[in-house]
């Protein structure tokens, strides 16, 4: 009974805006919750995610005049936005990283390129605080991971080599960024092509027991979410992905979960700018079928 209740409160502290618990504060140091794997409570949310039942909003609202952007995620705090041709970043100065990256992606923007990457990682000089440095990473055992992917971006070579600020960066196990996560920005440019126009948001998840690397103290999230968002008449749709930071097995689709319960891990709300109806409908619910997986 112990075990059960012990995972109900670290579920329900979650699903309810919480990154993290301090169970002293809460009363319930008796706890032991060492031997629970987070990835199975992600799996336990994404459970509850497919199987809700919401007969108002599981069939898409009829809305009149859905902006053409969903709107730039917003989070409480005083965050820096930078801005850059291609994308848009919050940047969090307190773990070296941002909260969230946002671009747009289109079929044009994929087609073959006679550009190159370059591989020239840089501080960035629009974030007034200072980013990250390369030396931050230097034998940290961690890779530079792409939050932006650059294969997103070899349409010209100034927005190739804007994904290599170190506002673009955070740390990534090399088992996670060359696997699952390079395998899910593959299946996104796949998506792309087909369905032509997308809007993307992707960002870590930060909790209280982060190890940090580099002189900057560059924070090492444990898991990170990729949300993709088709809002082109007539089959809008969206789908959302939360991952450990480490090598992962399986299929995307086991990785699938409802852009709601990364608003409750992260506290952001991811599109603002979409009338109320269609957002809670399009961030409550799942649809894998209407993305097909290569």
């Amino acid at each position: 009974m112990k075990k059960i209740f012990s995972l109900v409160v670290v579920v329900v502290a979650m699903l309810s805006g919480a990154q993290y618990l301090d169970l002293q504060k809460l009363g319930l140091g008796f706890l032991n919750l060492g031997k629970y794997d987070i990835l199975s409570i992600l799996k336990d949310i994404r459970n509850v995610d497919l199987t809700k039942t919401k007969p108002a909003t599981h069939s898409q609202p009829v809305v009149a005049d859905i902006p053409g952007h969903p709107g730039f995620p917003t989070i409480a705090g005083d965050f820096e936005i930078v801005e850059h041709t291609y994308y848009t970043l919050s940047y969090n100065e307190k773990y070296e990283q941002p909260n969230w990256v946002m671009y747009r992606l289109t079929k044009d923007m994929l087609k073959p390129s006679k550009f190159k990457r370059q591989d020239d990682f840089r501080t960035d000089p629009a974030v007034d605080t200072g980013s990250a440095t390369k030396k931050d990473y230097r034998r940290s055992g961690y890779d530079r991971g792409h939050l932006v992917p650059a294969a997103d971006m070899k349409f010209t070579k100034e927005a190739l080599s804007e994904t290599f600020y170190m506002s673009n960066m955070s740390p990534q196990k090399p088992g996670f960024n060359r696997g699952m996560w390079k395998d899910l920005e593959s299946q996104v440019r796949d998506w792309a092509r087909n369905d032509d126009d997308f809007y993307v948001v992707i960002g870590p998840v930060f909790s209280d027991d982060m190890q940090d690397i580099g002189e900057n103290d560059v924070a090492v999230p444990k898991y990170y979410y990729k949300i993709i968002v088709d809002l082109q008449e007539p089959n809008q749709k969206a789908i959302a992905f939360l991952m450990e930071n480490t090598k992962l097995d399986g299929e995307l689709l086991d990785y699938n979960v409802s852009i709601d319960s990364i608003e409750s891990l992260t506290g952001i709300d991811f599109f603002p700018a979409l009338p109320d109806e269609f957002e809670n409908w399009l961030e409550g619910t799942v649809e894998e079928n209407q993305w097909a997986i290569k």
